[in-house]
């Protein structure tokens, strides 16, 4: 061992497993948690994607029992937008944040080519408003209302006869990114001989892409059973109804055909009950663990990674998150400098350049000055030149009129000089 190193004791990784000979009392700590839950309360959120028209708020309102108060959306939008409305709802003494996200003018486009784009961001964008919150020095995720999506009910158009490519080429786009669970929209309008299959042309359609959905966990023993058995009723075929119909002396949601009543709640009439018992009753935190264990963990994944992160260094061996901070830090200091450098280098070649510029232009206007300067001195000399020459005819002229003059004078005198003679 060299000097100065200090030896590192041998801590053996090995769990004894001892009995109590009296009772202790964790064995509360799940009541603890129970308590500490409802406490706190639960958030849950939904997206709803389906074209529209195929019944997404009315089934949101049959799922919870309620009247969310939703509004009709057009089918005139250039564009999808995505509307997220949160809801405050409580039953017996547990309270639920409910928030739902319903995709408004999906599929109304004559160019469906990006439909999928805008509910891609908005899943991205949760997830990195979460990430940022965890980032943060001073963190308060347990106030943070998180808006991560925890279920995608894609709602099919009960067409009969497949899947159409928009759904495919979404869903796949999704799939690596939220819970995905298929259902049938209005399955009240398909015979039950068609319906059946449908859904197997949907599964063989999704299997066929290689789009994953959400199946049921099949490994906690006390829903195994019962998930193994919905798993295969996937995709749901749904019905939902805000009109409520007296049968049998009880009134229940229901929509009335004037060949008969079909009841939501009915299980012989739809798959309404069994995706109600799988989203809300069975599986809710299952999908909010494999939201935040699964999904955000991939995405998480990658942004750190494209931030520069990661848990090996080169050579594969562990590195903490200092050193590759102060590695990084290192690298973004060499790159300013050298980008310092590179602005200095550019910034002496461009005062050369101009200086250069300036020469030339301060050359060009000393040969302009001294042009301007020879033709005055030109101008000047000629102005000189004719000058002297009417001075010159100046004086010629006032000699020749003195000439004239006396000329004039003479001939006068010898003129009156004859006539006094006469």
């Amino acid at each position: 061992m060299a000097v100065g190193e200090v030896e590192k004791p041998n801590i053996e990784n090995e769990v004894r497993t001892l009995k109590l000979s009296g009772h202790v009392g964790f064995d509360s700590l799940p009541d603890q948690l129970v308590s500490k839950s409802v406490q706190n309360g639960f958030n849950f959120n939904i997206m709803c994607i389906g074209e529209t028209g195929l019944g997404k708020s009315t089934l949101m309102d049959s799922l919870f029992n309620t009247n969310f108060e939703s509004t009709p959306s057009p089918h005139s939008l250039p564009t999808v937008k995505l509307k997220a409305h949160t809801y405050e709802l409580q039953e017996s003494n547990v309270r639920l944040k409910l928030t739902i996200v319903d995709t408004v003018g999906y599929g109304d486009q004559i160019n469906k080519e990006d439909s999928f784009k805008a509910i891609v961001d908005y899943i991205d964008a949760q997830f990195e408003n979460y990430l940022q919150e965890e980032l943060k020095i001073k963190r308060s995720l347990c106030t943070y209302h998180d808006n991560r999506i925890h279920a995608c009910l894609y709602f099919i158009c009960p067409t009969g006869h497949g899947l159409k490519s928009i759904d495919l080429v979404c869903m796949k786009k999704l799939d690596q990114k939220v819970n995905i669970i298929p259902i049938i929209a209005k399955a009240d309008t398909i015979s039950k001989n068609e319906l059946q299959k449908f859904k197997s042309k949907i599964i063989s359609e999704l299997q066929n892409n290689g789009v994953q959905i959400y199946a049921f966990p099949v490994d906690d023993e006390t829903v195994s059973e019962v998930n193994t058995t919905m798993n295969s009723h996937i995709p749901f075929a749904v019905v939902g109804s805000t009109d409520f119909v007296r049968v049998a002396n009880k009134m229940v949601r229901a929509r009335q055909y004037p060949w008969g009543t079909v009841q939501v709640e009915n299980e012989g009439h739809c798959d309404f009950v069994k995706l109600r018992e799988m989203l809300i009753r069975t599986n809710m935190e299952d999908m909010r663990e494999k939201t935040h264990g699964l999904h955000y963990e991939l995405f998480r994944k990658k942004r750190l990674e494209q931030m520069g992160f990661s848990d090996v260094d080169a050579d594969n061996k562990p590195i903490s998150f200092q050193q590759t901070f102060e590695t990084k830090r290192c690298n973004h200091l060499q790159e300013l400098q050298q980008k310092e450098d590179e602005m200095r280098q550019m910034f002496v070649v461009r005062v050369k350049e101009k200086e250069a510029e300036l020469k030339e232009a301060e050359k060009e206007l000393h040969a302009k000055f001294d042009k301007l300067k020879k033709d005055h001195t030109d101008d000047k000399k000629k102005l000189e030149d004719n000058r002297k020459k009417l001075e010159d005819e100046i004086v010629e002229f006032n000699r020749r009129k003195q000439q004239y003059a006396t000329m004039a004078t003479t001939h006068h005198t010898l003129t009156l000089g004859k006539s006094k003679k006469k």
